[in-house]
């Protein structure tokens, strides 16, 4: 606890300094960020083949690649993320002028997961320095080769009392809860998420919860089924499923139900061969736990391709299944792993009412060509964000925001959204000294009558 004490009291300090605050230092810290991570591109690399066995293209496409192009857009436009914007003002409050202004919250605690451990980690992180803050970081111990790279990506050009790594268990998480920040960004877990929010509230410090849950994919009959498999076993299969915006189901229309399943299969073997526990390019499950709480999610379950695993490589392939009921295991809690279940239903409004009887998803997913389906499901359906005839890429821009709704999460990020979720936008109204309109003070008497014409 003292150690966490003296690290936040040390940033406080620096914070207090005021040098965070200006645009031209916040800009060199980004490219210094991105230095440092081509530098240790090798070793990133190597880190996540460790952990995840997760092949260079894919470390480059969904890690390093990601947060690059994140750093670039946030360098590109700081300047007018931060700039002052003046707004409209009432006639009531005539003569002054309206403007608000961006300014960082502070010291902000980011704790990363650990399936997209680079990624999950710099993002953010990027965002917090453009805004302006101090920040501790938190990567998870389940990616334990990462955890360390990242710390030395920002150890080789930060000092602590502006930007710390700190590495560790539980414990370590608890430590640092305990202690006030001024805003806490977390990614992970619904059920970490609640006691991440629980200890916020302590000290009423505002969060950010990028959480996860049951994400669905809708396909109707008028898609292209074959394309619909193919961006499907893609989406789910990335990174072994352990994807928190990975297609979780599939609620596939009755009449083309086969037709997927065939369809799905013939990609899975196509992407990743017949024996694609033994293929060096897909990724592994992170931790035994993890493995053995799939193999126990796909018991009594009909298998409609794969199914087969290696304890020793802690690999499943990528499977397909047919549940027993809607309340199988499988179907009650999120997969987070190359599982992929498929229901079939009879017509959209099924489809959606499905939807809608569970918690709000972060992702939903609809393949059609029929732009009715496409307008109900739009406007009757609540999840955080989605891919019309794709899966996944939502997310793999700065142009749009990121982030759950209800049970999913709170908050979003990426891009702008990233610099105004660790800003606080502060309104002010400068009034005018050489008028002041006596219509607001008292005595009132008849005012009422030309404030109701005003107003």
């Amino acid at each position: 606890m003292e150690d966490v004490t003296v690290l936040l009291n040390s940033q406080r300090r620096f914070y207090g300094t005021g040098k965070t605050r200006n645009i031209d230092f916040r800009i060199r810290q980004l490219v210094r960020l991105r230095e440092s991570i081509i530098k240790n591109e090798a070793d990133i690399m190597e880190a996540l083949k460790k952990d995840l066995n997760k092949a260079p293209f894919e470390a480059y496409a969904t890690e390093i690649g990601m947060v690059l192009e994140e750093i670039n857009y946030l360098i590109k436009n700081i300047k007018m993320l931060a700039g002052t914007k003046k707004v409209r003002t009432p006639v009531t409050h005539f003569p002054s002028a309206s403007r608000i202004y961006k300014e960082p919250y502070g010291i902000v605690l980011i704790m990363a997961p650990w399936n997209y451990p680079l990624q999950l980690s710099l993002s953010p992180l990027a965002g917090a320095i453009a805004a302006g803050n101090c920040m501790i970081l938190k990567p998870s111990e389940y990616a334990p080769c990462s955890s360390r790279v990242i710390g030395k990506v920002i150890r080789e050009v930060f000092p602590e009392k502006y930007i710390a790594v700190v590495e560790g268990g539980m414990e370590v998480n608890q430590r640092l809860l305990q202690n006030k920040f001024d805003y806490i960004f977390f990614t992970g877990s619904v059920s970490v998420g609640r006691i991440i929010m629980a200890e916020a509230a302590k000290h009423l410090t505002p969060v950010t919860l990028e959480l996860g849950g049951k994400s669905p994919c809708i396909v109707d009959e008028t898609a292209n089924i074959s394309l619909a498999a193919k961006r499907i076993v893609w989406g789910k299969f990335l990174n072994a499923g352990q994807t928190c915006v990975a297609p979780d189901y599939i609620l596939v229309q009755e009449k083309v139900k086969e037709v997927l399943i065939k369809e799905l299969n013939r990609y899975i073997r196509k992407f990743y061969g017949k024996d694609s526990v033994h293929n060096e390019e897909y990724p592994k499950i992170i931790n035994e736990r993890h493995f053995n709480r799939l193999l126990s999610l796909m018991k009594n379950e009909k298998v409609k391709g794969g199914g087969n695993y290696s304890s020793k490589l802690l690999k499943i392939e990528p499977t397909v299944l047919e549940p027993e009921s809607i309340d199988s295991p499988i179907m009650q809690e999120e997969i987070f792993g190359p599982l992929l279940p498929v229901l079939a239903y009879e017509n959209i409004q099924e489809a959606a009412a499905f939807v809608n009887n569970r918690p709000k998803p972060l992702a939903l997913y609809l393949f059609t060509t029929s732009k009715r389906n496409e307008r109900f499901i739009m406007k009757n359906t609540s999840f955080g964000g989605g891919c019309i005839n794709d899966t996944i890429v939502h997310l793999a821009t700065s142009h749009m925001g990121f982030g759950g709704v209800g049970e999913s999460g709170m908050g979003t990020y990426h891009g702008k959204e990233s610099f105004s979720t660790f800003s606080h936008s502060k309104s002010v109204l400068k009034k005018s000294n050489f008028l002041d309109i006596p219509l607001r003070y008292p005595p009132y008497k008849k005012k009422i009558k030309l404030l109701r014409k005003i107003l």
